[in-house]
């Protein structure tokens, strides 16, 4: 049992050695690429919700008036 978990950790850390890592640089860039579109998309978001709740507003008010 213990000789499988060894040979298991060596498989991983040669497949870890395989992988071919990202530099800093793109790291940075792909970060500042998402938190870029995360707030795109919540704005984009938060106008749709904003025009929606304006909408059913005019509407609910329209039928109680």
């Amino acid at each position: 049992m213990i000789e499988r978990i060894v040979n298991y950790l060596k498989s991983v850390r040669a497949e870890t050695a395989r992988v071919t890592w990202p530099t800093r640089a793109e790291v940075i860039s792909l970060t500042v690429l998402i938190l870029l579109m995360t707030v795109i998309l919540t704005l984009y978001i938060w106008g749709i919700d904003g025009i929606v709740a304006f909408v059913l507003r005019l509407i609910v008010g329209a039928r109680t008036a």
